[in-house]
């Protein structure tokens, strides 16, 4: 019995000690780069086999080196992790006071094609009352059970698909030079488009979801999210970035389009927020986000009961204040953060173009 349990925690500990050092590789294959997403699950499990450790395998060299693989592998999620939870210092401040027409809400949410349970949405949505609503996986199924929300907002993108891409946004807020794009494949839509707050400051949303790991390489979903974070480093509006990225907030992709876009991820120093996956309580990460810029401060965030999605929808509230820019620490590209950007469009195009 004893022999295998240690069976067990030996077989387990090694798992977790490969699974943290294939996330380190910098490889787009589909297979590694989903280690990334259960972090926190790892880590959980490194402390548990490592008091297996202490309690089954006899002292002595070779436990010590498993042991001190495990403790490494441990502190590398650990590090990673760690700016997600309240332990770290926040990267977005928040508002205490907004002035009149600066606040807005955004309800994001992956509605799951397949999910058939639109009440349940649309209850959320009237019971939240966000101004702006982002729904990804639409097809034309949802097109039609979603109409009754063209009686509360007036301004609509409508862009159904059957291969899970597809694309709505609702709002209250007058839409201005709206577009919807296809930055790498025409399977893959998104939205950018200007929004005029109630204030009359002019903003810029974009609307994404790339294609997702396992499903597919993440060449195309890394370039598309850089692609997006360079359009804002040179737009001079201020830029909010949302949708179901099909990335947690501590992969490199996302901190590389953080460092290219310069905008702000509220959940540093406030929680995970799991938006995924709404069924598997103990198997849940961020997919769904929204960074913003510098020039906002955050009224709210949190995430929503379910729809019947395997998403939860997210909702954040936003005030325009200028003089945040002041107060938010800067994040800047460097050279080489730059030089990253451009090899990761260009691995996105070439499998975009290969496909």
């Amino acid at each position: 019995m004893q022999f295998a349990g240690s069976l067990i925690v030996i077989v387990l500990g090694l798992a977790l000690v490969a699974a943290t050092a294939v996330a380190v590789l910098p490889s787009t294959n589909r297979w590694i780069r989903v280690a990334d997403f259960p972090r926190a699950q790892i880590a959980v499990l490194l402390v548990v086999t490592m008091a297996a450790t202490f309690w089954l395998l006899p002292l002595g060299l070779l436990t010590g080196a498993f042991l001190a693989l495990q403790a490494a592998a441990l502190g590398w999620q650990l590090w990673r992790i760690w700016p997600y939870t309240p332990l770290h210092s926040r990267q977005v401040l928040k508002s205490e006071a907004c002035r009149d027409g600066a606040r807005f809400t955004l309800m994001v949410a992956n509605v799951l094609m397949s999910n058939r349970k639109s009440e349940a949405l649309l209850a959320r949505v009237r019971e939240i009352d966000p101004d702006l609503v982002l729904l990804v996986e639409t097809d034309a199924w949802w097109d039609r059970a979603l109409a009754p929300l063209l009686d509360r907002y007036p301004h609509a993108i409508r862009h159904p698909q059957d291969n899970t891409y597809g694309m709505h946004l609702f709002s209250r807020l007058p839409l201005e030079a709206p577009r919807l794009r296809h930055l790498l494949t025409d399977e893959i839509p998104s939205i950018k488009t200007g929004v005029r707050l109630r204030s009359g400051q002019s903003i810029v949303l974009y609307g994404v979801h790339p294609r997702p790991p396992p499903r597919a390489d993440t060449a195309q979903r890394d370039a598309e999210l850089v692609l997006v974070g360079r359009e804002v480093r040179r737009g001079d509006e201020p830029a909010v970035v949302a949708g179901d990225l099909n990335d947690v907030a501590w992969s490199k992709t996302t901190t590389l389009f953080q460092q290219v876009s310069g905008l702000l991820d509220p959940r540093v120093g406030r929680g995970f927020f799991p938006t995924f996956h709404a069924r598997w309580r103990l198997l849940r990460w961020p997919l769904d986000h929204v960074f913003f810029a510098p020039v906002f401060r955050l009224a709210g965030l949190r995430v929503l009961p379910g729809i019947g999605s395997d998403h939860f929808p997210l909702l954040v509230a936003l005030c325009h204040c200028p003089s945040a820019a002041d107060d938010h620490a800067e994040i800047e590209a460097e050279q080489a953060d730059l030089a990253r950007m451009r090899e990761v469009i260009a691995e996105g195009r070439e499998a975009a173009h290969e496909a």
